[in-house]
């Protein structure tokens, strides 16, 4: 999914960014009309995500323990309570039990979830809950999910929040300035949204499912991070159809072909429907695949999830003892 600009924009070497901020570029309209998604062929490439390669014992446990660092622990119900964020983020905290840890000689490795997601209300709880680490608070924003609120107030919610305490910001994109084109519309949008993040770095929701087409998946995913996004996501985990193989692989060429292009690495977050550690691994290999192992690791790549790290927990239990254990025994996931 090669994208080639029809105008003069010129490319920095490649690299030559590397550890800084997506500060976004100046919208090329040629690029985005330019871009057109061949459905079948994607389909054909995730077909394949499952059977490429094979990931058995020890080389699966760790590249399971890479998935805990990297996922972003959410609660996002309509029944979040103040005693259960503080509950979730104990478990960011502790995402692996003790005993498994020492059982695969990682005892003395300090893992954590990559970030805690909860609604603006519980920031300050989950501030409290985290104080003295390093976990940072990720807040979704913007009339999360269905953003159908005004500019003003959305800029405000995202304010509001990073005052609060978030230090990254999901903001959730307007679907139908998508879905019409409109795609000034959309880059000045997501520009203002980064704005008002300030220090905050901005994961922006496209909610890939109600989009339609891969086509405008690519396109929206590309004037995002033109207008500064820091990641791009796929979705609310509110949608019917959330986080795909065929939109992911869409997503991370976009990425690519990005990063190609400006020399900025900008991250990638799967949310919504990923429950198995299974599921996990295919998204890790899809990652080193498609964009590299600079990509595998916090900074650049996070799940959005709430019951995937009891199944990794388990798949890990399973290789120390040989048996799969009860849910119960992995609380709060």
């Amino acid at each position: 999914m090669a994208v080639k600009s029809k105008s003069s924009t010129k490319s920095p070497a490649l690299g030559s960014h590397d550890g800084q901020r997506n500060p976004g570029m100046l919208l090329d309209l040629d690029l985005i009309e330019g871009i057109s998604i061949n459905r079948s062929a994607v389909e054909r490439r995730a077909s394949t995500m499952g059977k490429r390669r094979s990931v058995k014992k020890e080389w699966q446990a760790a590249w399971l323990l890479k998935a805990v660092t990297c996922i972003d622990l959410t609660t996002l119900a309509g029944d979040d309570t103040a005693s259960n964020v503080a509950r979730l983020c104990a478990k960011a905290q502790q995402p692996v039990r003790q005993d498994l840890l020492e059982a695969l000689g990682m005892s003395d490795t300090a893992i954590t979830v990559g970030a805690v997601c909860v609604y603006h209300n519980l920031i300050r709880t989950a501030k409290e809950a985290l104080k003295g680490t390093n976990i940072p608070i990720a807040a979704v924003s913007t009339g999360f999910p269905a953003a159908q609120n005004t500019q003003a107030q959305k800029l405000n919610e995202i304010r509001s929040s990073v005052r609060a305490g978030a230090r990254e910001i999901d903001i959730v994109v307007s679907r139908g300035k998508v879905l019409n084109g409109d795609w000034k519309g959309l880059y000045h949008e997501v520009q203002a949204f980064r704005e008002a993040c300030g220090e905050a770095h901005m994961k922006t929701i496209l909610a890939t499912g109600e989009l339609s087409t891969l086509t405008n998946v690519a396109k929206a995913s590309q004037v995002c991070m033109m207008a500064g996004a820091d990641f791009i996501k796929t979705s609310t985990g509110k949608e019917s159809v959330n986080a795909v193989m065929p939109v992911g692989i869409t997503m991370v060429r976009a990425i690519r072909d990005y990063y190609q292009l400006t020399g900025f690495k900008v991250g990638f977050k799967p949310a919504g429907g990923i429950r198995k550690a299974k599921e996990a691994l295919e998204w890790l290999i899809l990652i080193k695949e498609e964009l590299g192992d600079e990509w595998l690791g916090p900074h650049l790549f996070r799940f959005g999830a709430s019951s995937l790290l009891g199944d990794i927990e388990r798949q890990l239990e399973h290789f120390v003892t040989g048996s799969y254990s009860a849910a119960y025994r992995h609380p709060m996931s």
